[in-house]
């Protein structure tokens, strides 16, 4: 990303750039950063965006040969193509020599690393992965984006709004949004704000679903998910987010036990680093076998729902229900 934010500075662009991972609001930030910095508004002309997997190769080539028109650079975007997943050969061996009047801009969601697309952009372009930042630079963030807004915060009060809204910095763009406006006139931003008008993430409340499931606060539990419910979450939808906290905290026992540190398990799990401890912590309460167990449960549950052997709604309160109650002394 500092190789972008460089090339735009001295103003020498490589010929073609993959922007590609989880982290939707940076790929969209260093996108448009790089669209400000190569193309006019509203030159249509010498700028155009391709999307969706219906993306014609030799359409994009031949649009790509063409010299821009009372302009220095044709700039093309292409989104979500595929063409990273399941390479198109002619496409792959023509971004090895992009026109130098011409670059292009992938944003894709997955790449395939081994695929011949993949690496003829990394070797003669710049790709670059969209990884959700460290808690740190995370928090740097949140200070810096009320900043902006003429805003302070106590980091007590970012660490408040992390835990609440998730990690998601496009989720988190528009709740701070949310924040500031809330907050109006008043130059600092306070926990009540953050409790008040935020919107807890989804995984979250999971998490803290199944907390409570460990705990044995089976009200706690059902009170979660009674409000899940209200706000119009699927309940198969939660019984996949229950199973893969299950999962989640499964692979966390398991890799712990063998010696693995945060980053490793943080990146089998596909959580940041940051966020491992509570599932160290969470899955301390289990054992292994009583968490295994939890995930048949879990795939039985969905079964029977598709089987029209019981609701679905029912399905996730039987399984929070018997959950709840503690591991017997056999299941220790």
């Amino acid at each position: 990303m500092r190789q972008i934010a460089s090339d735009i500075e001295k103003h020498e662009f490589k010929g073609v750039y993959l922007l590609y991972g989880e982290e939707t609001y940076l790929k969209n930030f260093y996108k448009d950063k790089l669209i400000a910095a190569l193309s006019r508004p509203g030159d249509t002309l010498n700028f155009s965006v391709f999307s969706g997997r219906s993306v014609n190769s030799e359409e994009l080539i031949s649009l790509a040969d063409t010299l821009p028109f009372l302009a220095e650079k044709r700039l093309i975007v292409v989104k979500d193509s595929g063409f990273f997943k399941k390479t198109d050969e002619r496409l792959a061996e023509y971004v090895k020599n992009v026109p130098s009047e011409t670059v292009i801009v992938f944003v894709e969601d997955e790449v395939d690393k081994r695929g011949k697309m993949y690496k003829a952009v990394n070797a003669s372009g710049y790709a670059a992965e969209m990884k959700t930042p460290e808690e740190r630079e995370l928090r740097q963030w949140v200070a810096a984006q009320l900043k902006k807004y003429g805003k302070k915060v106590r980091q007590s009060t970012v660490e408040a709004f992390i835990g609440r809204v998730g990690t998601d910095m496009q989720t988190m763009s528009s709740e701070l949004e949310k924040v500031v406006s809330y907050v109006g006139d008043r130059e600092v931003v306070e926990d009540s704000d953050i409790m008040e008008i935020c919107t807890v993430h989804l995984s979250n409340t999971v998490f803290d679903l199944v907390d409570a499931i460990a705990a044995g606060r089976q009200k706690a539990a059902m009170d979660l998910y009674y409000e899940m419910i209200m706000a119009k979450e699927p309940p198969m939808r939660i019984l996949f987010l229950i199973a893969r906290e299950f999962n989640s905290l499964l692979e966390t026992k398991v890799l712990a036990s063998e010696g693995a540190d945060k980053k490793t398990i943080a990146s089998k799990i596909g959580r940041p680093p940051f966020v491992v401890g509570k599932y160290q912590s969470l899955a301390s309460r289990f054992t292994a076998a009583y968490l295994r167990q939890a995930l048949e449960d879990c795939i039985d549950m969905e079964e029977s729902v598709k089987t029209g052997k019981i609701t679905d709604r029912l399905s996730v309160e039987l399984l929070i229900i018997k959950y709840s109650k503690g591991m017997t002394k056999d299941e220790r």
